[in-house]
């Protein structure tokens, strides 16, 4: 086998659509979605299908003890650190066809491509499949990536249960899945993961490729606000202490504040909850989500300090108590400058249209960041729909990502 490589090399397109579509049958919703929940059976049947694939193009596959699978192209230098790729197999409830599954099926095809080229590498190649990603089924999301980077105790992890009960641990042992490779992190020369951008950007500016500078910071918190519980219809308005009333100003605020730092800041409130929730009584308790996002560290700790202050100021204002609970805190990462240059490099070469960004989203290269030299792909996808049956994307555009992959993976195993 050789080490060199045409720079005309290009994956085949129409498998790896092939690929998407027969794993999107696993979990296939009546909407035309995936739902392929995190160590369910639906997840088995993924994960059983992508070995047997990755045994097929000629790699060993091995799984740790968070499920973690990593599926292993030999190098010609067995003692270099590998070049790794991937993403991950579970969905949301309603999600769609390639969230996650894309970056680990692009990476299953780089591996089909050399292995029908005759190609070997300097570097071993590796791809990944982390486990609950979507942290749809067992909170917290990221929690497989989390675990193998030193961010979460491997304990903690088996010990999270979903709504029935059941522990991740005993989820894992449900679906033979629960490996003896140790979770932790070893020497990796570079980490890349493919996805799909999940926003609007790049169809909007027609643009084929993303070459991602690094990830938004997020957190993520708890408002409490605390009034007086009354009957709807004799107290007046004005002498109400109404929840809602501190709530309505602090949420113009909020948004304002996302003006101010305008066009990367973040804020939402996914999810409230009024206490006791009658709907001819005033709120005694409200529980706003609350979610801060922004690329720069230092604009995302102002936006924290601005919301406790705003927070403070309109309670007080109305004689309302509240408090704040933080629920997540993921700082903004910067992705690494010889991955970034290995995706440009291979962008140039294939004469994509891109751009330069920053990801809105988490993703499991986020934590790996933070233990190997890292970098991210985005192609498009339509209307910026994702988590959703009807997130989609084109084949022309997956493929484009793919063969961006392909020549950057190349580029950094023969370094």
């Amino acid at each position: 086998m050789t080490s060199s490589y045409d720079s005309g090399l290009r994956i085949n397109g129409q498998r790896l659509w092939q690929s998407l579509m027969d794993m999107a049958e696993i979990g296939a919703t009546a909407g035309g979605g995936c739902n392929r929940q995190a160590l369910t059976d639906e997840d088995k049947r993924g994960r059983d299908l992508l070995i047997s694939w990755c045994e097929d193009a000629g790699c060993t596959v091995a799984v740790d003890e968070m499920g973690n699978i990593f599926a292993r192209r030999e190098g010609r230098h067995e003692t270099l650190p590998p070049v790794i790729t991937g993403s991950h197999l579970d969905t949301q409830p309603t999600g769609g066809k390639f969230d996650g599954v894309y970056g680990v099926l692009a990476g299953l095809e780089v591996m089909r491509t050399l292995q029908e080229q005759d190609i070997r590498t300097e570097a071993p190649l590796e791809v990944v499949v982390w486990t609950n990603e979507e942290g749809a089924r067992f909170s917290p999301a990221m929690i497989g990536s989390g675990v193998w980077s030193g961010v979460f105790d491997r304990d903690y992890a088996w010990q999270r249960s979903d709504k029935a009960g059941i522990t991740l641990q005993q989820a894992l042992d449900t679906i033979g899945y629960n490996g003896d490779v140790p979770a932790k992190a070893r020497p990796v020369k570079a980490a890349l993961e493919l996805h799909i951008e999940q926003g609007p950007i790049l169809e909007q500016k027609e643009l084929q490729i993303g070459v991602l500078t690094g990830i938004q910071g997020m957190y993520w918190f708890d408002l409490v606000i605390e009034g007086q519980p009354c009957h709807a219809g004799p107290t007046p308005m004005e002498q109400r202490c109404d929840p809602f009333m501190g709530l309505s100003s602090i949420t113009r605020k909020l948004y304002q504040l996302a003006e101010t730092h305008a066009p990367w800041a973040r804020v939402t409130f996914g999810d409230i909850r009024a206490e006791p929730g009658a709907r001819n009584t005033v709120p005694e308790r409200l529980v706003l989500a609350v979610d801060l996002r922004h690329p720069d560290k230092s604009v995302l700790d102002a936006m924290e300090k601005a919301f406790r202050d705003i927070a403070e100021n309109e309670c007080g204002r109305l004689g309302l108590t509240h408090s704040i609970h933080e629920e997540w805190r993921l700082p903004p990462v910067s992705f690494d400058t010889l991955c970034i240059n290995a995706v440009r490099k291979a962008v140039d070469q294939l004469d994509y249209p891109a751009m330069e960004m920053v990801s809105g989203a988490g993703h499991d290269a986020g934590y790996l960041a933070g233990v190997a030299p890292t970098g991210m792909i985005f192609v498009p996808c339509e209307k910026g729909l994702s988590h959703n049956e009807a997130e989609h994307a084109t084949p022309e555009d997956l493929e484009a990502g793919c063969n961006v992959l392909l020549h950057a993976m190349l580029d950094l195993a023969q370094q």
